[in-house]
């Protein structure tokens, strides 16, 4: 898999724990340490930023190459933030595996390209996770619809 070095990692927010990233987030974070080639990264989410940027720093990643978007509560405000950091790139978004359709369906909406990339979801999450994606996704899709509705 082909990353570009001029394009940022985006990697969006999730759990953390007593200021740590949670499984599902470092399954993220790892992800991002994989495809990482150079580029910058951007971590995103309220409460979630900084310790997202610690993790990638402890691990080696220069502290120049990381951007804190500490302001988003969700998947959209993720991209849009992101995105505005990046205007003319075309952001390369970590999240989980069962988090990619929702993640697609927002960036078309808001016409923000992107390539995404799924990490693994923990076994142990799978189910939680999966079913309140069964829900979030049709109600992502219908705030969309109801967005170009009201045009």
């Amino acid at each position: 898999m082909l990353v570009s070095m001029s394009d940022p990692l985006l990697v969006l927010g999730s759990r953390v724990t007593h200021g740590y990233p949670g499984a599902m987030l470092r399954s993220r974070l790892d992800k991002a340490l994989a495809l990482y080639c150079g580029q910058q990264i951007i971590v995103s989410g309220r409460g979630e930023a900084g310790p997202m940027a610690t993790y990638l720093i402890e691990r080696g990643v220069p502290a120049e190459r990381v951007v804190v978007e500490p302001e988003a509560t969700s998947t959209n405000e993720n991209l849009e933030n992101a995105h505005r950091l990046a205007p003319d790139a075309v952001l390369q978004v970590v999240t989980n595996d069962f988090h990619v359709l929702r993640t697609a369906l927002w960036a078309w909406h808001l016409g923000i390209a992107v390539h995404l990339y799924p990490a693994p979801t923990p076994w142990r999450l799978m189910p939680r996770n999966y079913l309140r994606e069964v829900l979030a996704t049709p109600h992502s899709a219908a705030r969309i619809a109801w967005r170009r509705i009201r045009g």
